[in-house]
């Protein structure tokens, strides 16, 4: 079987903000960006992988979600509960210098984990938790 992780999900309510995070912070480049106001569907990713996309996505919009659980995927999107993700970089203290100079929000400066992996931790405007390990 050949099988890839082609895209993956994170919510958004404010796309403009996720925006400036995604393509000018982390430097992904925008793939595509439909609908309009804060009903839109945008697909980031690294330069240069293709073949690998974030989709940041109003957490709401699916039809089949009842008002009870709209209101929980916000409660949880505040919390920073309900997305996340595990990025990785060979220049672990350069990305955490160039989100932190982008007033992202700081959840943990990188660390040596007991586990062997050095890391650090972000917030999107969202309130996703975006991990970024050290590839060695």
């Amino acid at each position: 079987m050949d099988i890839t992780i082609h895209t993956s999900f994170l919510p958004h309510d404010d796309p403009d903000a996720s925006l400036i995070f995604y393509r000018d912070s982390l430097g992904f480049e925008v793939r595509s960006d439909v609908g309009q106001g804060k009903m839109r569907w945008i697909t980031v990713g690294p330069v240069g992988q293709p073949g690998t996309s974030i989709l940041l996505a109003p957490p709401a919009a699916d039809p089949g979600v009842t008002e009870d659980e709209r209101r929980t995927i916000v409660e949880m999107m505040a919390k920073g509960t309900y997305g996340w993700i595990l990025l990785a970089t060979r220049d672990l203290d350069g990305t955490f210098e160039k989100l932190q100079a982008g007033d992202a929000e700081v959840v943990q400066e990188p660390t040596e984990q007991p586990y062997g992996i050095r890391d650090c931790a972000f917030r999107d405007p969202a309130g996703n938790l975006v991990r970024i390990q050290e590839l060695r």
